[in-house]
């Protein structure tokens, strides 16, 4: 799997602004409205991400959730890690904060 070039990851910030990062990993943080709630959004995660083969490191603290993304087989941000965040980004919309 291919690593992006930092332009690609630059047009897919543009787009995404909640997202930072670089060529080695996309981070993006969402502050739910309670703990339950920051549960369920991390359990609604891992189901995408068993189905994408494809797994997020995840931090939570209190309501306050961390996705950071990167293919650690490839050494950093694929093709792979934009599928998984536009997923994540989705599933963060139906999410109450």
């Amino acid at each position: 799997m291919r690593i992006l070039e930092q332009e690609e990851i630059s047009r897919h910030l543009a787009d995404h602004p909640e997202w930072s990062g670089d060529a080695e990993a996309l981070t993006r943080e969402f502050a739910a409205r309670d703990f339950p709630t920051a549960i369920d959004l991390v359990d609604k995660v891992a189901v995408v991400a068993e189905k994408l083969n494809h797994h997020p490191d995840i931090d939570i603290r209190w309501r306050t959730v961390r996705f950071r993304v990167s293919t650690h087989s490839a050494g950093g941000v694929t093709d792979l890690d934009l599928q998984l965040a536009r997923q994540i980004d989705a599933l963060i919309a139906d999410t109450p904060a």
